[in-house]
């Protein structure tokens, strides 16, 4: 098959085509270089100007001050879940989790290894429908640092706002929302987000951290653990995954062709109304999350039965409308519309879901 179909996958997700047609054309031999970047050396001159490009491009979407670093890893969002308590909480510290979905759930589970954690709020009681409203969050002082998922990517709930946690170093796991909308970065004191979402292909993984917390590491951590190593040796301590940050670099320079942040996040709202609305104009739909933390970037919804929502999967499969099955531990149905999703797909699907429910409703 060689037509495109549209791809609502939660991860590895849709990658700009101007992207996979310039990668495409430079697979064999970058301009000039006579290799294929998989093929250059990572301390080359060459491989310079891509890593360079990539985390130029990073900070001027994003905004990111001076005072920060942009680190480029491997092990995905998940090993971040280990490396920032193994970095960041220290002895006789504690670190707040909020709860508000699944990946949250997970970061706790490895930080316990660490050291010890309590739980700031847990949206378990609504079902991970919503973020906590700030009476709800039960906040540490003293706290080694605030950990937040601003995107469940299975329960399709978004945080709006960050909670306010005073001089407390706010976390964010931001896999499936990074650069879909403008944020200060100032709020946060590290960002992590695996790239197989918003920013390039699975294998690599961003973190943005404030300067002065990698030297607040515990000595004698594992090197490639250490947060330190990274930093100090720009990302380059070990062969990193060239080919995610070559794909990363590119994915930046066509976010600032589409007009950047502020141009992408009016289109991923305008994308993610569409199907709303539609979940909203009936009641055969019933959308997952409260519509005040409605996720821009996975759209999660329920059919009356179990049996409809899998024949809607597979007749929505067979129209090239791949990747709606909702997530195993949730069921349902998830549209995943990432930045680079176009309307086009959102307008099918919607077409789609009017006739479905007016054969089946």
């Amino acid at each position: 098959m060689t037509e495109r179909i549209y791809n609502f996958s939660a991860g590895p997700a849709v990658l700009p085509v101007p992207v996979l047609e310039q990668a495409r054309d430079e697979m064999l031999s970058l301009p000039g270089v006579g290799m294929s970047v998989m093929e250059i050396s990572h301390r080359s001159k060459t491989f310079d100007e891509i890593i360079a490009g990539a985390e130029g491009g990073m900070r001027e979407l994003m905004g990111i001050p001076e005072n920060y670093r942009v680190l480029f890893l491997q092990g995905g969002a998940s090993l971040q879940f280990s490396m920032v308590p193994m970095n960041l909480l220290t002895d006789g510290a504690s670190a707040d989790y909020v709860i508000t979905g699944s990946w949250g759930k997970k970061a706790l589970k490895e930080a316990k290894k660490v050291g010890a954690t309590n739980v700031a709020a847990d949206l378990a009681d609504s079902r991970y429908t919503r973020t906590p409203e700030p009476h709800e969050l039960k906040l540490d002082g003293g706290a080694a640092y605030v950990h937040i998922t601003s995107n469940e990517t299975i329960e399709g709930v978004e945080w709006k706002d960050e909670p306010q946690v005073g001089d407390v170093p706010l976390v964010c796991d931001a896999s499936s929302d990074i650069m879909s909308r403008p944020v200060d970065v100032s709020k946060y004191a590290l960002i992590y987000a695996g790239a197989q979402k918003n920013l390039g292909p699975s294998g690599l993984t961003v973190v943005i951290i404030r300067e002065d917390l990698p030297p607040r590491a515990p000595e004698g951590l594992p090197t490639m653990l250490d947060y330190r190593t990274h930093a100090e040796n720009r990302s380059l301590y070990n062969t990193p995954n060239t080919w995610g940050i070559y794909i990363l670099n590119l994915v930046c320079k066509w976010a600032r062709e589409r007009g950047g942040l502020e141009a992408i996040y009016k289109e991923n709202q305008e994308k993610a109304r569409l199907i709303y609305d539609a979940i909203d104009a009936t009641d055969f739909y019933r959308g997952h999350a409260a519509p005040e933390s409605r996720s821009l970037m996975n759209v999660t919804w329920r059919l009356p039965t179990e049996e409809l929502e899998k024949q809607f999967v597979k007749e929505a499969t067979a129209a090239k409308l791949d990747g709606l099955k909702g997530h195993r531990s949730v069921g349902g149905i998830r549209a995943s519309i990432y930045n680079a999703f176009p309307r086009e797909g959102c307008e099918a699907l919607v077409s789609f879901m009017r006739e479905f429910e007016r054969k089946n409703g």
